[in-house]
């Protein structure tokens, strides 16, 4: 069973950020929000790994809570 990398492994930071911002480009927030949905299950059939996919939900829901309450 894999695990969630966690190691710094994106390379070209500002290119990716980029391509996520133009991605949102002339869209409401309802086209928005369904653009990252779709996003996020089109990364999850890539990744392919429920134990991987559940651990970083997890970590992601944990970290915005605490953001939440800070």
């Amino acid at each position: 069973m894999a695990s969630l990398n966690l190691t710094q492994n994106l390379k070209e930071h500002d290119d990716v950020y980029q391509a996520l911002t133009d991605m949102h480009r002339d869209m409401s927030d309802e086209q928005s929000e369904k653009a990252n949905a779709k996003l996020i299950l089109l990364l999850a059939n890539h990744i392919g790994d429920p134990a991987v996919l559940a651990e970083a939900a997890a970590i992601v829901r944990a970290n915005t809570l605490g953001e939440a309450h800070s």
